[in-house]
């Protein structure tokens, strides 16, 4: 069940970046690339209908809402349309991920933070 679930899950994650490309297409209809636009907005978005900190609410947008907005905008869009991004979609999450570009950008926030916090430290506002 575990692996099913999985399976399940990255499916969901290919389709969302799939309709955002499909919603990138002249070949789809203008009321399915708002919808897509929307759906993987959301998906994508930090800020949550209900925040994940509250107890099983909290996870279960995330369980619901999306899938159902996928499966929606799937329905809206060409099936050939569909299909190709999908592929695209596919090839784009087996890249592999760079853990040096990833760590650089953190080392540059971490300092960008210390040297703010040393500036206010150092010429704190007149008052």
């Amino acid at each position: 069940m575990r692996d099913g679930l999985k399976s399940w899950a990255r499916s969901v994650k290919r389709d969302v970046h799939a309709i955002y490309l499909a919603a990138r297409d002249p070949r789809t209809p203008w009321y399915a690339k708002a919808l897509a636009l929307f759906v993987a907005g959301y998906a994508l978005s930090p800020i949550d209908l209900i925040p994940d900190f509250i107890p099983v609410l909290g996870y279960l947008d995330d369980a619901i809402i999306v899938p159902l907005g996928v499966l929606l905008v799937i329905r809206m869009i060409p099936p050939d349309v569909m299909a190709e991004k999908r592929v695209e979609a596919a090839v784009a999450l087996d890249r592999p991920v760079s853990r040096t570009a990833a760590t650089v950008i953190v080392a540059l926030w971490i300092a960008a933070v210390a040297l703010a916090a040393w500036g206010g430290y150092r010429y704190p506002s007149a008052r």
